[in-house]
């Protein structure tokens, strides 16, 4: 899992915005920033998937698969 600040980072250095990286996972950049900012805290929904996708969170698809 990472930090908020580690997701920027490392999109920082792949030279890639937040915006582009939810346009790409066809997301809506707001509902992404919402997540990174901890507005949306991801129990659910859009916000939990995003957050699993960027690293925010473990995914649990994984954690069924190892159990």
């Amino acid at each position: 899992m990472s930090t908020p600040d580690q997701v920027r980072q490392r999109l920082r250095s792949e030279g890639k915005p937040l915006s582009q990286w939810a346009r790409e996972n066809g997301y809506a950049p707001q509902k992404v920033y919402r997540v990174m900012a901890g507005i949306d805290k991801g129990y659910y929904g859009d916000a939990h998937t995003i957050a699993v996708k960027l690293g925010l969170k473990p995914d649990p698809a994984q954690k069924t698969a190892t159990a």
